[in-house]
């Protein structure tokens, strides 16, 4: 299963035993917000504001003063709970099996057996229930931008040409950015756009004074990271707008750029460090064949498995895999008696890879277990190979369609808040 289906797993940002889900605040609560017909109360602002205040401390960044903490924080509410409405509206669920599924990757991936790791969470004072609905949260806003953003975005063979030719004789160059980003509302007025241009030039100054970016931007951006000091990570250079990365090239590490305006509002990047894209690439492909049976309400894990191993069986037997996988297989690839072609690494989920490449030439796995159900494998082959221009060309297609998802994104978001009715009481008595 390629890239487009088996990566396609909900990302899971948990940082286990933060305080992330931090007990009740003992408070006299109030509704602090109105969100179509949902409301947003004085517990669940300050739970979430806790969790903020001990993200930025773990960093040293120091906090932004109170009220713009709790507008801040609100926004991030507000813009979460309409897309878990939207998602509700749109018959998007997550059963208890996928999510049972996904608390075992996490507990796996913290080297923790399952009621290990739901002792650790129980002795920081993480409820059982409190962490299942969070990650159950996580798990459908995931989902729901899949559906509505990643999977709607299209990449052009002409698009990836035309990048090429550009850049062609020019190192391809990643950024470690940081950003402080003030978004605008979707058909802003002049007055909106002058507001939100002075509290741009307001953090630009406070920068040029000395101030710690992180702090800047914990006071100032409007975006996701700014509780994290406004750090992007990694970035190549195909995922960036021509003009942020002309800004780029000129800097050195530690260098601002100026204001600049996008589409969806202004932004002042932080060079942190720059570095070339590694050139040649050899790895070793593997061809190979799979059948997938999903679980879902009807099959359970435990059918999905068993069926898995009674196919596995008639394989051993003599009879053909590709009959078998175009007759049972719930994959894409079922017509081409489960094909997955050539693969390199990476383009498998972890579990699915892991066993895939400790299996012989021509043996067929043991049923495995992946996020989209049980598979058994057949390797056919194997071979080293320069990928440097297919994974140039997969790099860059990669790197296209996040910039095109995050700019569709922050526009989708604008929109669903621009339709909602929204009432705020945060400064209510």
């Amino acid at each position: 299963m390629k890239t487009q289906t088996l990566l396609r797993t909900a990302t899971l940002t948990l940082t286990l035993f933060s305080s992330s889900l931090m007990a009740e605040i003992i408070t006299a609560d109030r509704v602090i917000a109105i969100v179509n017909r949902n409301a947003i109360t004085q517990v669940e602002l300050n739970q979430k504001i806790n969790t903020v205040r001990a993200n930025l401390t773990k960093q040293n960044v120091k906090a932004p003063p109170e009220q713009v903490l709790q507008e801040q924080v609100l926004e991030r509410l507000i813009l979460d709970q309409l897309q878990l409405q939207y998602a509700q509206q749109s018959g998007i669920r997550i059963d208890d099996n996928q999510l049972e599924a996904a608390i075992n990757r996490i507990a796996a991936q913290n080297e923790m057996s399952l009621p290990q790791f739901r002792k650790k969470l129980e002795e920081t004072g993480i409820t059982w229930r409190a962490f299942r609905d969070q990650i159950r949260q996580e798990m459908t806003l995931s989902r729901l931008k899949d559906r509505e953003i990643d999977n709607k975005v299209v990449v052009t063979e002409s698009e990836i040409d035309d990048y090429l030719k550009l850049a062609a004789n020019k190192a391809q160059m990643e950024y470690d950015l940081a950003q402080i980003f003030v978004p605008l509302p979707e058909n802003a007025s002049p007055d909106q756009i002058q507001e939100r241009r002075l509290r741009i030039q307001s953090a630009r100054q406070e920068l040029e004074t000395g101030a710690s970016f992180a702090s800047v931007a914990a006071s100032y951006s409007g975006d996701k990271n700014a509780n994290s000091g406004g750090a992007l990570g990694w970035r190549p250079a195909g995922s960036l707008p021509p003009a942020f990365t002309a800004l780029l090239d000129k800097l050195q590490p530690g260098g601002l750029t100026d204001i600049v305006r996008s589409p969806a509002g202004f932004h002042v990047f932080k060079l942190i460090d720059k570095r070339t894209q590694q050139e040649q690439v050899v790895v070793q492909q593997t061809r190979a064949h799979h059948i997938l049976i999903r679980s879902n309400e009807i099959t359970s894990t435990t059918d999905a498995k068993q069926k898995l191993a009674q196919l596995r069986l008639r394989i051993v037997n003599g009879e053909k895999f590709e009959d078998l996988a175009k007759a049972f297989s719930d994959d894409a690839t079922a017509p081409k008696g489960g094909d997955l072609g050539w693969l390199n690494p990476g383009e498998t989920v972890p579990d699915f890879e892991r066993a895939m490449d400790a299996l012989k030439i021509g043996e067929v796995s043991a049923p495995v277990q992946s996020p989209f159900g049980f598979h058994i494998i057949r390797v056919d082959e194997r071979r080293k190979q320069d990928v440097t221009l297919e994974r140039a060309r997969f790099k860059l297609r990669s790197e296209l369609k996040q910039r095109k998802a995050e700019e569709q994104y922050d526009d989708w978001l604008r929109q669903l808040r621009d339709r909602a009715h929204i009432e705020i009481r945060l400064k209510d008595e």
